[in-house]
């Protein structure tokens, strides 16, 4: 069977740094140059359109401002490829794409109108890619004037050019369906995504993935641990992927109608080659998080360490495969966290819509530590990509 539900994510909160958050210093042996560059759209005070924020991340995760930046884009959710930064053009009528060119600089190329692909309803929310970059997805807003769903693109390699290949439906909002970007394995095969609605309506989404990016609904098998004494039900509220078969977990203890005002547990779950999911994580091996509502969640690329921020902050466990993680580090921060990212060099990236800040930590299974210079002012920060300076595509 497969349980039913769907996050309220709060932004809410002034909050305050976390002194004396470093351990001991983080030995490097990379040599100097770029990392990665990073994106954020931005809304300026008093303005009535956003910018796109453009920085060079150096080894130590020290950021620099890159030449032109920022970029006159009213963009809103953004997705990289390697090669191109995909943007949905904040009139809702297009998805954007700009080509990456030498020093992180973006130019705009060309833009899709993805709602000629829907009977002319909804709205596109959140933009993500496969594992290769080659397919782009978009998570709609009542795509077939009912229910929440995905878009799926294919992506011309050298222009970014989009070409349109299906749809498959997520359920309706407001009842537990789809309103997050999927979280797709390791092999590229199976895409999930966890939803909440108050702890009434909660559902696991599953889909498989075919050659050309369309998705179908997976009819997998799972059961979520046994909740500890005094709830009826793990509430699965978040998912992401390690670079192999495996999926971390927020698991959020629960006597629906209504949430527990309990802390949520991190767990990690098991996707086999058929999709059916498992688990060997229990209530009395799960570590709590100190983040009280999680609005995002991602695995590092090496799959040992796992992020979680939202409403209370970031915090960051060890990530060990199919078997329960085990806490790390305190809060980072307690301002509440939107949207985080990894690059390829143990570095992590996160904006804070409340504090219209961005964040940047170097963390190693080892040490942790705030880099040079973050965090870093940015006005109301809306959404953000990563692009590691050796592309992602050929």
């Amino acid at each position: 069977m497969i349980c039913k539900f769907r996050l309220a994510v709060c932004l809410s909160a002034a909050l305050v740094a976390l002194p004396g958050l470093a351990q001991e210093p983080i030995a490097s042996n990379e040599s100097a140059g770029t990392v990665a560059y990073i994106y954020v759209t931005s809304l300026p005070a008093n303005a009535s359109t956003t910018e796109i924020d453009a920085y060079s991340a150096a080894p130590d995760g020290q950021l620099t401002p890159l030449t032109n930046s920022p970029f006159e884009y009213d963009e809103g959710a953004l997705a990289a490829d390697g090669r191109h930064l995909f943007a949905i053009n904040r009139s809702d009528t297009d998805i954007d794409t700009l080509s990456i060119g030498r020093g992180g600089v973006i130019d705009y190329v060309t833009s899709t109108d993805w709602a000629q692909f829907t009977d002319n309803c909804g709205s596109p929310e959140w933009l993500f890619t496969d594992r290769t970059g080659r397919d782009l997805y978009d998570m709609i807003f009542d795509g077939d004037c009912a229910n929440n769903g995905f878009q799926a693109f294919g992506v011309e390699g050298g222009s970014g050019a989009l070409g349109y290949v299906g749809y498959a439906n997520g359920g309706a909002g407001s009842f537990g369906g789809a309103n997050l970007p999927l979280t797709i394995t390791g092999n590229n095969r199976f895409a999930f995504e966890a939803t909440n609605n108050s702890c009434m309506y909660y559902e696991l989404l599953g889909y498989q993935r075919a050659a050309n990016g369309v998705l179908s609904e997976l009819n997998s098998t799972w059961t979520p641990p046994a909740p500890p004494s005094g709830y009826r039900i793990y509430i699965t509220e978040f998912l992401a992927a390690d670079p192999t078969n495996h999926l971390a977990a927020v698991f959020q203890p629960a006597n629906p109608p209504g949430c527990s005002n309990v802390n949520a547990q991190v767990g990690s779950i098991t996707v086999d080659n058929k999709g059916n999911l498992s688990t060997t994580s229990t209530s009395a091996n799960m570590p709590a998080t100190q983040v009280t509502f999680p609005s995002d969640m991602k695995v590092s690329p090496s799959g040992r360490l796992v992020a979680i921020g939202g409403q209370g902050g970031l915090q960051v466990f060890h990530f060990n495969g199919g078997n329960p993680p085990t806490a790390y580090t305190p809060l980072l921060t307690t301002d509440t966290i939107s949207q985080m990212f990894w690059d390829n060099d143990n570095h992590l990236y996160a904006i804070s819509q409340a504090s219209g800040t961005l964040f940047v930590f170097t963390v190693t299974p080892e040490s942790y530590a705030a880099a040079p210079g973050s965090p870093y002012t940015v006005s109301a920060p809306q959404s953000i990509a990563i692009e590691p300076e050796t592309p992602l595509l050929p």
